[in-house]
């Protein structure tokens, strides 16, 4: 899709270094060769060497243009395990179990990016969300002004873009979260696409159709992040067909300026959201970018373990535009 091809164009630009800490995973393998070979951003593959130069051997893959980082034999381990410690021991780390943990691919690779060896880190393939995300935030920490830790997913189709959040992350989230991911997703589409958010808060509900406390929840998150960023084009509470159909929204919200044209949607709970972007993918046809994990001081995104190699390129390139 021409939207793929300004993104890899954009992060080749920028010749940044992604850590990923799934590096024997097939899959990664031959992402890596790809993003090195078209220099989208340089791979640096974190594992057992032995084992990732064993699998490259495998699937005849060269590791040429690679960084490989072996977090038991590095020349960081220590300095890294010293530093996670400091920052842990009032939640009981003690420094054999720091050297312990930073052993793992995923608190190496995120020790790497908080001590910018790397600008952004790619994960998923075989590690959990949950792993992912608890190495993210133990190391790397929440973006400043930012307390809640979401995601959202890139629909492409051939002549339009979208934004969907939260899908992956936050189960049942509170109103403040809600605005929390309507304004972290807003600034990303507009990072990685250029366009103008037109942000829809999504419900079962348009402007008072129905009364819900799940409603009130939408309708709070709107007014904090309204008052959070006055100048963000966002609306709610929407069904969906009046946030995406011109005709459905003249008729339900008429005068709203995000009614008929939305571009990212933001789902009242994970339910809903997880649910609508398979169904926008599956029947609808989208292709899905994501998720990608926003909120956090530097890049670590997450990968569906049902990715594929060219998801892990996308993933790869739009964490090296959000570094």
């Amino acid at each position: 899709m021409p939207f793929l091809d300004t993104l890899f164009s954009n992060a080749s630009s920028l010749k940044h270094t992604i850590a990923f800490p799934d590096a024997l995973d097939e899959r990664t393998l031959h992402a890596a060769r790809i993003l090195a070979d078209k220099s989208i951003v340089k791979p640096a593959l974190v594992g057992s060497v032995a084992d990732i130069q064993e699998l490259a051997h495998k699937l005849s893959i060269s590791l040429e243009g690679m960084e490989l980082y072996d977090p038991s034999s590095s020349e960081y381990a220590q300095s890294f395990a010293e530093k996670f410690f400091q920052m842990r021991k009032a939640k009981g780390m003690t420094p054999e179990k720091a050297a312990k943990t930073v052993r793992n691919p995923l608190y190496f690779s995120a020790m790497l990016l908080r001590e910018s060896h790397v600008h952004a880190c790619v994960g998923g393939s075989l590690s959990s969300t949950g792993d992912i995300l608890r190495a993210a935030i133990q190391v790397v920490g929440t973006a400043p002004g930012i307390a809640t830790v979401s995601s959202f997913f890139l629909m492409l189709f051939p002549n339009t873009i979208f934004a969907f959040g939260d899908c992956a992350v936050v189960p049942a989230p509170t109103a403040p979260q809600l605005a929390d991911i309507a304004l972290a997703t807003a600034t990303n589409f507009t990072r990685l696409t250029g366009e103008e958010p037109r942000v829809a808060m999504l419900s079962f509900s348009t402007k008072g159709s129905a009364e819900h406390e799940y409603v009130t929840k939408v309708r709070e998150a709107l007014a904090i992040a309204k008052d959070r960023n006055p100048n963000i084009n966002i609306d709610g509470e929407l069904q969906f067909d009046a946030a995406f159909v011109p005709s459905v929204g003249e008729r339900k919200a008429p005068g709203s300026p995000v009614a008929g044209k939305a571009n990212v949607y933001i789902f009242p709970d994970l339910n809903a959201g997880n649910i609508g972007y398979k169904i926008t993918e599956r029947l609808g046809g989208a292709q899905a970018v994501g998720p990608v994990v926003q909120g956090l001081a530097k890049p670590y995104l997450d990968l569906s373990r049902g990715c594929s190699a060219e998801d892990i390129v996308a993933t790869a390139a739009i964490a090296a535009l959000m570094a």
